[in-house]
């Protein structure tokens, strides 16, 4: 049988619903779509191929899933640090927001937001910002796929004058992308104190009318809770109940701040979450409830957050902190294990946000969105388990190859799309830019 590619590795990691893991294994590739995985002896049997991707002393897992992000904020990486996360946003991003966004700020900001991802294994991306059909040209050019939500708020920026404007910006990025092999349109509802019931409404409304996802913040610090509290006397949770905003089709970041019927509700509710833990620490937000909320059957992932408050989008790092935080935490060692850390980074990210049926593992008749990652390491030898490993001890820079769709995006650590000196001078540029303008530095 004919194949277009074959990968081996020392192991592969399927991320299916045995947690399956081959060694010396193979998967093979047609069509965008991986058709086998398995032994390697017996798939290179099975199969031929003209390309073979030699997986030698490697690891093969499905390609990682940040599910809440701000792409093109990487051009505010270090920015305003060390600020309570009202102070930053008021009085820093949205400032700085208001200065340089435009739709080429954001087509070069999300393009080094995709080459940081996916050198570090990140495939599959969900984001909420504005002018959103900038920042889906981009990633599609560098080749990940990625859920890009429209940004909805109910007061003026560069991107539109209210809700109204907000909203057919998303129709706009919704007729653009809809069926789309790469980028799934989205609605993304700031929160629910930058966004009135009535804008919550609408936006709920035309999500199920176009059939793609919602994404919001939820609860993200004490302050939301007592704003929400004093405006609609409920929770925030509650609040976007009442509502009928809460739906299978939406991704909820943060999360912080919930009590155990909210909770309840979540897991009652089907809500996927996207635990962003060190966007949190840094913020001083809090510490999200993870073990309490997959003990109740919440499907927590892992967000990275804009690279302005973490500062990296990195998935490795958020499920390794995420992993030991959630240890001391609870008091329990065994809380968040290395095996259900790597399963909240994929096949969860991947349906949590609406790409289950394409991504988030390794089988037959999903997308070939692959990583290859080297354990010829000093600090990942010896080996005894390999998800300890890739959980506690794998870095992004030892991330050698990645597919996404079949196509190889990334081979031996450089990008294969596009011009990774050409990215980064942009990147520079900008900076140089938003240095000489800000009295700060």
């Amino acid at each position: 049988m004919q194949a277009d590619s074959i990968l081996t590795a020392d192991y592969v990691l399927t991320m299916d619903r045995n947690l399956s893991v081959v060694r010396k294994g193979a998967v093979a590739v047609k069509d965008k779509k991986i058709i086998a995985v398995g032994p390697a002896d017996e798939l290179l049997r099975t199969f031929s191929s003209l390309r073979r991707i030699n997986g030698d002393g490697k690891v093969a897992f499905p390609g990682l899933v940040n599910t809440h992000t701000h792409a093109a904020m990487v051009y505010f990486r270090g920015l305003a640090d060390d600020l309570p996360l009202k102070v930053w946003l008021e009085e820093h991003i949205w400032p700085a927001e208001a200065r340089w966004l435009s739709p080429e700020f954001v087509q070069d900001a999300v393009e080094l937001a995709c080459l940081e991802m996916i050198k570090g294994g990140i495939t599959s991306y969900a984001d909420m910002y504005f002018f959103s059909n900038s920042g889906a040209r981009a990633t599609k050019k560098i080749g990940m796929r990625a859920v890009i939500g429209a940004g909805i708020v109910d007061f003026p920026t560069v991107s539109g004058k209210n809700a109204d404007d907000y909203l057919a910006n998303a129709e706009r990025l919704i007729a653009a992308w809809k069926g789309d092999d790469l980028i799934t349109p989205s609605i993304a509802d700031h929160s629910a104190y930058a966004c009135s019931p009535e804008t919550l409404k609408k936006s709920k409304e035309l999500a199920e009318k176009h059939g793609v996802p919602l994404q919001i913040h939820l609860s993200e610090t004490a302050w939301e809770v007592n704003e929400i509290l004093a405006r609609y006397r409920q929770r925030p949770v509650a609040h976007l109940d009442e509502l009928g905003y809460l739906g299978e089709n939406l991704i909820a970041a943060h999360c912080v701040w919930l009590e155990p019927e909210e909770i309840e509700l979540l897991a009652e509710r089907h809500i996927g979450v996207a635990h962003c833990i060190e966007s949190n620490l840094k913020l001083a937000s809090g510490i999200a409830p993870v073990t309490a909320m997959l003990k109740a059957g919440v499907k927590v992932t892992f967000g990275t957050d804009g690279a302005a408050s973490n500062n990296d989008l990195n998935i490795l790092s958020e499920m390794s902190t995420a992993a030991k935080v959630h240890k001391a935490v609870s008091g329990d060692p065994t809380a968040l294990n290395a095996k259900q850390a790597l399963l909240m980074a994929t096949r969860w990210g991947a349906e949590a946000i609406g790409l289950g049926r394409v991504t988030g593992s390794l089988e037959a008749g999903k997308a070939a969105d692959i990583v290859l990652a080297d354990l010829n390491r000093p600090h990942l030898t010896p080996l005894y388990d390999i998800y300890s490993h890739i959980v506690y001890s794998l870095h992004a820079a030892d991330i050698d190859t990645v597919l996404v769709n079949g196509g190889m995006v990334v081979e031996h650590r450089k990008l294969t799309t596009a011009d990774e000196a050409e990215i980064l001078a942009k990147a520079s540029a900008w900076g140089k830019k938003i240095r000489e303008a800000n009295t700060r530095f």
